[in-house]
């Protein structure tokens, strides 16, 4: 089949309304329409959905589009019914379908009325869906978000791996595969997977140089996410986090301060799934928070924000989750909340997985701590993992590394230190007990291995526990050492790490990316007592205009509303009218270049002013989320006997604890699992089988009250007592 570029341009004025192609979209039509195979990899915001809509459009047959999700389908549906009077050119077939709706959809087919046909991968091999389709006459396959098919993809469905089957069975038609992100390792899964190994590809930059990259230290983030969220007043954005209760969490903070914010998760029901992201498509709520499940095909271009209260999983979902910004070329900040320990959490979730599961999310993990830890250009190194060239280092200070240089240094022999502990005792502990052992510091699972560890005992004990961390992830990094996940993160030499053994050689450490800092050395300076170097800086402003003015600096502003000043830090005119022996009239006159100096400087200091951080806190509910108990032959809530009985919920779950510690065996993991996410339960078990004497003090001193609730906690530990010691 062949159109001319005339004919193409023309009918996407038709249909579309649009007067040009974007990017190579031409290319990838023609391609498609001379019924050629092709591999699209195109960043999101790209346009992808047109190289295959406007295709569908124009040739004879019905169009298969195998698409993930049905949000996304009824979209992507909805919006071709926009450009058409008739219903009939664009539908669904799914789960969601009622027997009456399935046969509408199969006599629109039938009677040629129907150019796109959307359809999960689960319906497609369904054998009456495929004995239907073998019959009606089919212009090609469209696989969208085909990273799906590849393990090593971010987002890897097995049904996907199956598609190249059940189209050999319908019938083979050209086949055009769509992502947004793509490594050349998923990108040659794909095309092998799909036998397209000829396919044309079509590869597009992935660079978006209207995104700005961040990575932060992980303290006091809801605070951090409020303070970012009054500082872009009325925009749209994205808060991903990992888990569903982390979700209502930071949704009911936001809410509480002020912040128009609904949740998004799976757990929700469909009807307020989809009345929230409605909400946040047509602006009746300004932020989203959300797990990964939320974004795939939303058509909102004005997003201005994408935070991740946690770090992905992959680069590729990262790359994806963050591409919903700026869609419309406008501002896009990309905020990244980084800890170690949340990293610890995704490596545990893997034990218990089949061997080439964990490799590969092993890798994937170690890929995303590299981005968090490098001290390149974030663009570069990212444009690099999809296989792509950026040849500046700099991509002009839209990323937090280049904006803020971070210092490098040798750090040869601190390697050297380290390995050399790994060696001598004998790749048996993990990184807390390892750090522990070089700075010359004890616990009591060192000191029953003291006699074998002399030689290396305090041979780091120049440097603090913090830095032999930083020292231990940036070797992870680099391939130096690896974690064994199924012993719970036990660190071993590895073959790189053995030869740097006998031939050590440079080895560049980034100085400040320890994002396991104190909140006390990464937190902002306070604004609780004066501020002795504003209050200088005020100073010279004031003398500089009295000489400006030729007139005394007391009567621009006396001394003691510049203390005020640098104790409240007043950015706008009314804050300043506010100021002690101000009022609005000396305000107006004297104030702009005092409010411009506070405003520099609190930015360029990370100030959290008074008048900022005032963030009201959420009550916990674990409460509201403690279900069914098996005592005796009885099922009883905790409420249920608190009232029987005469007793407080906490009275009921002390008894359960004598219970269980004097050896009785209960079983309260259901209610656990409304409690708290598979992950948190792992890290909690984990960390009572390491503990000394299973208290809850000594919990409570790990994880703050804002990770686990009391209640969690004391649920978690009679558990685990009862699984493992009854």
């Amino acid at each position: 089949m062949s159109f001319s570029s005339e004919s193409l341009h023309k009918s996407l004025k038709n249909i579309f309304g649009f007067n040009s192609f974007k990017g190579r979209q031409e290319k990838i039509i023609k391609n498609l329409l001379e019924e050629k195979d092709c591999m699209v990899i195109m960043p999101t915001g790209g346009g992808k959905s047109m190289c295959y809509q406007l295709p569908a459009l124009i040739s004879s047959g019905l169009a298969i589009v195998i698409s993930p999700l049905i949000a996304l389908m009824k979209n992507q549906v909805d919006a071709i019914r926009t450009h058409n009077e008739q219903e009939s050119i664009a539908h669904v077939l799914n789960s969601s379908l009622s027997k009456t709706q399935i046969n509408i959809v199969m006599n629109d087919i039938k009677s040629n009325k129907t150019k796109l046909l959307y359809v999960a991968p689960e319906s497609l091999i369904k054998e009456e869906y495929v004995e239907f389709l073998k019959s009606i006459n089919i212009s090609f396959f469209a696989i969208d978000e085909a990273h799906c098919i590849s393990e090593w993809g971010h987002d890897f469905r097995p049904e996907y791996r199956r598609l190249r089957e059940i189209i050999d069975n319908i019938g083979r038609r050209p086949i055009i595969a769509l992502t947004a992100t793509a490594t050349p390792k998923v990108r040659h899964d794909i095309q092998k997977n799909l036998k397209i190994l000829d396919a044309t590809l079509f590869l597009e930059s992935f660079n978006r140089k209207n995104l700005f990259y961040d990575i932060r230290p992980k303290h006091d983030v809801e605070k951090e996410i409020i303070k970012f969220i009054r500082q872009h007043p009325e925009k749209s954005g994205i808060i991903y986090c990992l888990s569903r209760k982390k979700v209502e969490e930071v949704a009911e903070t936001l809410q509480v301060n002020g912040i128009n914010a609904l949740p998004y998760h799976a757990g929700l029901d469909s009807k307020t799934r989809v009345a929230n992201q409605d909400a946040f498509i047509m602006d009746d709520c300004d932020v989203i928070v959300a797990t990964i499940a939320f974004g795939m095909g939303i058509d909102k271009p004005d997003i201005r924000f994408v935070i991740h209260h946690d770090i992905p999983k992959s680069l590729e979902g990262y790359y994806q989750e963050t591409g919903r910004a700026g869609r419309d070329d406008g501002e896009g900040i990309l905020v990244t909340f980084y800890s170690y320990k949340d990293i610890e959490k995704l490596e545990k979730f893997l034990s218990g997985k089949p061997v080439s599961e964990q490799e590969i999310g092993r890798q994937l993990i170690m890929e995303t701590i590299s981005f968090a830890e490098t001290s390149m250009c974030r663009r570069k190194y990212l444009l690099h993992y999809f296989g792509e060239d950026f040849e500046s280092d700099n991509c002009n200070n839209m990323c937090d590394n280049c904006k803020n240089p971070k210092p490098i240094f040798e750090g040869k022999e601190y390697v050297k230190k380290l390995l050399n502990t790994i060696k001598a005792t004998k790749e048996t502990f993990k990184s807390k007990e390892l750090a522990k052992i070089i700075v010359g510091e004890t616990n009591s699972l060192i000191n029953q291995h003291m006699s074998s560890i002399l030689e290396v005992f305090g041979i780091g004990k120049e440097k603090g526990i913090e830095f032999w961390h930083a020292v231990i992830r940036q070797t992870y990094v680099k391939e130096i050492i690896t974690k064994e996940i199924e012993s719970y993160g036990t660190i071993k030499l590895t073959n790189k790490g053995r030869e740097f053994i006998k031939n050590p050689h440079s080895f560049m450490l980034t100085e400040d990316h320890n994002y396991e800092k104190t909140t006390k050395d990464f937190s902002s300076h306070k604004g609780s007592a004066m501020d002795d170097i504003l209050l200088d800086m005020l100073k010279k402003l004031r003398k500089d205009i009295a000489k400006e003015k030729s007139l005394p600096p007391a009567i621009i502003f006396q001394e003691s509303s510049l203390i005020d000043m640098a104790n409240n830090y007043p950015i706008t005119l009314e804050e300043m009218s506010q100021i002690q022996g101000v009022g609005i009239g000396k305000a107006k006159k004297f104030g702009d270049e005092f409010i411009k100096l506070i405003d520099k400087y609190v930015e360029e200091n990370n100030i959290e002013r008074p008048a900022d951080m005032t963030i009201k806190t959420i009550i916990k509910k674990s409460s509201n989320k403690v279900y069914i108990i098996q005592s005796l032959d009885k099922k009883l809530s905790i409420d249920d006997i608190a009232r029987a009985k005469g007793l407080s919920p906490d009275d009921v779950i002390k008894e359960i604890e004598t219970i269980v510690e004097s050896g009785t065996k209960l079983d309260l993991q259901y209610m656990l699992n409304e409690m708290i996410d598979d992950y948190e339960q792992e890290e909690l078990f984990d960390f009572f089988k390491d503990s000394e004497n299973f208290s809850i003090e000594e919990a409570r001193a790990e994880f703050t009250e804002e990770e686990y609730s009391d209640e969690e906690l004391r649920i978690a530990r009679i558990q685990f007592i009862s699984k493992i010691g009854n």
